[in-house]
């Protein structure tokens, strides 16, 4: 059974520290989703109004330059240093939109990582667009638990596991991706799961049987799954984490849990869990010490917040900009205004009704309502980041919309809709991306009940303001995005939909243009999704 390791159980396993006879530093980041500029306390692109003021943290720069200083600080000291990413560079800005990873690739390449996980948005175009990137870069990209050997494109490319020798012994990294991709991202039938769990033990039974003692799981699951793994994987020393974007830290006050997380492993082993956030804010630094018999005998690091402080490293910095110039336009152009902050955090609009989400909701319905479109679902996972009051540009939409989505209108059955809200309120308590968002709609939910019968009360809108019960056999006509519509985020009650039509407007676009429809847009929420209590 899991649990927190607590001080004392620490200051037990730090006692005969002076006999461990090697230390390991692990330098790491996660989810850094294409943020290649500095972001804002938003998860945005950076303002120059902004970075006058010293309100800029992250980007790519920021990361290379805290990257180098802790290396070459433990390397000067003769120590052991690795430099771990835990996936999801693909993803999330115009950089990606634009160069399709060509630029994560060239810059992970520069700052000279060592190893990289498979993050689920490494397959947002495809085996295809993983290969592309796997092309450019010199360092092992690996996932355990994913075989593809009958992809054309990747066969022979995924390594299961990566040994790396540092300082004279033998580091044995191994990986996992979250088996739901196939529902968050587009692997193809020919990407076969693995369970997460049993594809970890085999990859720590064969590197221990060739002599490797140190082994660090590098995966992209998301904190639940991570602490599952350090409490049923015997073998691992430590968990190096991502794709749930947690903060773990020693002392940020926005911390969701304790950097590391400590876990009671099998045999009698602790393991420590680590994550750093996304978006490019934080590198994370964890410091291993093992004993002679590679037995891990102390844990100890923090996740670094990458504010003005840190000076970005000025030749990646440069690169920047000249690979920016061809979207700059686009990027600044002024398309609305909004009265507050528009709250699109992962937080809220996984879990309930949030702001940008009914901003989304509403304007996929506006643009199709002389249709006889009326319901309209966005799934939370969709929503990437949050916009903050003043003058919006495109590029702050096209932020919290990276993914070039369609519109898509279809027919289903109240029975369907229902079953698509069941779906979508399934995962809440993991924060998954399913939670749906809606306009047009209203339903209760009990996140307590049992996944498949949380959803109560729903209702639908027949004019003006009179709300009805929704009519289990009555047909609709829905709109939502074409990843939700093709079965993305396990709405697969939606892929034989009735009268399908899946290649409207960039989601993007549509929302920009209803923002400048409505004039200075004022964000709401109106009651329509209920959290029962």
């Amino acid at each position: 059974m899991r649990s927190l390791f607590l001080s004392s159980a620490v200051l037990a396993l730090s006692a005969g520290l002076a006999q461990a006879d090697y230390t390991l530093h692990v330098i790491h980041i996660n989810d850094l989703h294409s943020r290649m500029e500095a972001i804002n306390a938003f998860d945005s692109t950076c303002s120059a109004e902004d970075a006058a003021e010293n309100k800029c943290f992250g980007g790519i720069a920021r990361v290379a330059t805290k990257i180098n200083e802790l290396r070459d600080k433990v390397t000067a000291e003769g120590g052991n240093v690795i430099v771990l990413d835990a996936g999801d560079q693909f993803q999330g800005s115009l950089f990606y939109t634009t160069y399709k990873g060509a630029a994560e690739a060239e810059f992970m390449e520069k700052i000279g990582f060592d190893a990289m996980a498979v993050g689920n948005h490494e397959f947002d175009d495809g085996p295809e667009g993983l290969a592309g990137f796997i092309d450019k870069v010199s360092f092992p990209v690996i996932s355990g638990n994913i075989d593809v050997s009958q992809n054309n494109a990747l066969a022979g490319r995924v390594q299961n596991h990566v040994v790396l020798e540092v300082g004279g012994e033998k580091i044995g990294i191994i990986s996992a991706l979250a088996t739901d991709t196939v529902d968050t991202a587009s692997p193809g039938p020919t990407v076969i799961f693995q369970d997460e769990i049993e594809s970890l033990a085999a990859d720590v039974a064969a590197l221990e049987a060739e002599g490797v003692t140190k082994i660090i799981a590098l995966t992209h699951v998301g904190l639940p799954k991570d602490l599952d793994i350090a409490a049923a994987v015997p073998g691992i020393d430590a968990v190096v984490g991502g794709h749930s974007h947690t903060l773990l830290s020693a002392r940020d006050p926005k911390r969701a849990g304790p950097y590391p997380t400590w876990v009671d492993g099998q045999n009698g082993a602790m393991v420590p869990v680590v994550q750093a956030y996304a978006y490019s804010k934080y590198v994370g630094h964890l410091i291993l010490t093992f004993d002679d018999a590679g037995n891990l005998k102390f844990a100890e690091g923090d996740t670094i917040l990458l504010d003005a402080s840190v000076i970005p490293d000025p030749e990646i910095e440069a690169r920047v900009k000249e690979l920016g110039g061809p979207i700059e336009e686009l990027k600044n152009k002024v398309v609305a205004e909004a009265t507050a902050d528009i709250d699109g955090s992962r937080e809220t609009c996984r879990a309930v009704e949030c702001p940008m989400g009914n901003l989304i909701a509403e304007a996929m319905l506006d643009r199709v309502k002389d249709q006889g479109v009326t319901i309209a679902i966005q799934n939370g996972g969709g929503i990437r980041a949050s916009i903050e009051a003043g003058p919006v540009t495109m590029g702050e939409v096209l932020s919290v919309l990276p993914f070039q989505n369609t519109l898509s209108t279809f027919e289903v059955t109240g029975e369907t809709i229902v079953a698509a809200l069941e779906n979508g309120v399934s995962q809440v308590e993991d924060g998954a991306g399913r939670f749906p968002q809606v306009a047009g709609l209203k339903y209760t939910f009990d996140p307590k009940a049992e996944a498949g019968s949380r959803v109560s009360e729903v209702m639908v809108l027949l004019g003006g303001d009179a709300w009805a019960p929704i009519d289990p056999a009555a047909t609709y006509k829905v709109v939502s995005n074409n990843y939700v519509r093709g079965g993305g985020d396990g709405f697969r009650m939606f892929i034989d939909a009735a009268n399908a039509y899946d290649f409207g407007p960039d989601l993007a676009d549509v929302t920009a243009e209803y923002m400048a429809k409505t004039g200075p847009f004022t964000p709401m929420t109106d009651g329509r999704i209920t959290v029962k209590e």
